[in-house]
């Protein structure tokens, strides 16, 4: 490595204000901390009366080679195990991959505005579900999931297809989204098209549209659950090159690194990671762009600490909602959309109002 790079590569750091390695390790575990709380807090609200000690025990007793008894009846089991279980673990996959899915496409943009639905994901994705609803749940003999997940990815295919038609050099990266801009304002008019020529479905598509994580089972956090950790791991691994790529594609290139064919990968992983998600929950907004802003301004910019901060935070951040979701007007439950919306705007000004001070 020339002297120009390793001071690239300093300078980077410098910028990012990477922490020391045992305080990144604090950071995760701290953050881990919070989402095990609050799982634990989601596990346990309702109406059924689950007690902490007999929810811990009867988890623990599917270790294997553990057998403690919960004290819980078979009724109170299932619905640990069949209705609160899977909705925590698919709102903690949810929110995860919707955190670093934000933070992957703030960083290979560099743009922390960016979040996960820029190039038209959930476009795509709101006007495959509209479909799949007016057409009866099916369509070419798939179900909603499928064609709400076949619709963001064609969305940001579309978006990288018209902006890599017309983008070249350094300038690429903004044209791609400003492609992400008309490719989801023509979806949103042919979705709203569709609406209209089917009203008696208005009351399904916003359903769909405002976000949920009603499960059956375990059949969804078993459907995401592969993209999900495809795509994080991807991610992940990039974390060192995308701490090199802020500091601008001609150092990264000078540093070995391919600016355009990583941001490439990254854009894909998080868009797959992005569509397998919203394909069983709908559209919600504000985990992508607020929780990785808010990570960023408290602890720095560094990637490394980042991405698996967010991750940890992210599906905390969801978790918690979806408890809001179903208390606030229990028995009767909001959208999460609306929740995260009500919650995550008011600290997305409240973070901009600090960044700009500071």
């Amino acid at each position: 490595m020339t002297s120009d790079a390793a001071a690239s590569t300093r300078a980077a750091s410098v910028r990012l204000g990477l922490p020391r390695p045992g305080r990144r390790a604090l950071l995760v575990v701290g953050a881990g901390g919070v989402l095990v709380a609050t799982s634990l807090l989601g596990v346990l609200v309702g109406p059924a009366g689950l007690t902490p000690s007999g929810v811990l025990a009867s988890l623990v007793s599917a270790l294997p080679g553990v057998d403690v008894a919960s004290g819980l009846s078979s009724q109170q089991e299932a619905i640990l195990w069949q209705i609160r279980l899977p909705r925590v673990v698919l709102g903690a996959l949810v929110g995860a991959m919707l955190a670093v899915a934000g933070a992957a496409y703030q960083g290979v943009f560099r743009n922390p505005l960016a979040d996960p639905y820029l190039l038209g994901v959930s476009s795509g994705a709101g006007l495959g579900a509209t479909i799949a609803i007016v057409s009866g749940g099916v369509v070419a003999g798939l179900g909603l999931p499928v064609v709400a997940f076949l619709g963001g990815l064609l969305g940001v295919a579309a978006t990288y297809a018209l902006g890599s038609s017309v983008g070249h050099g350094t300038r690429s990266s903004v044209v791609i989204v400003l492609a992400g801009v008309a490719v989801a304002a023509f979806l949103n008019a042919v979705q709203t098209f569709v609406q209209q020529r089917y009203d008696e479905t208005l009351r399904s598509v916003y359903s769909w549209l405002l976000g949920r994580l009603s499960t059956q089972g375990w059949s969804e956090v078993l459907t995401v659950l592969p993209y999900v950790v495809l795509a994080s791991a991807v991610i992940l691994l990039h974390r060192r090159v995308l701490d090199v790529m802020a500091v601008g594609d001609t150092e990264a290139r000078s540093l070995g690194v391919d600016a355009a064919r990583t941001r490439l990968l990254l854009v894909l992983a998080a868009t797959l990671g992005t569509a397998a998600v919203v394909s069983v929950s709908g559209l919600i907004g504000f985990v992508g762009i607020v929780v990785p802003h808010a990570v960023r301004l408290l602890f720095g910019g560094s990637h490394r600490v980042l991405l698996p901060v967010s991750m940890l935070l992210g599906a905390a951040f969801l978790v918690g909602a979806d408890i809001l979701a179903r208390t606030v007007m229990s028995p009767a439950e909001l959208p999460i959309g609306v929740v995260t919306a009500l919650v995550g705007a008011p600290f997305f000004v409240v973070v901009l109002r600090r960044a700009r001070m500071s």
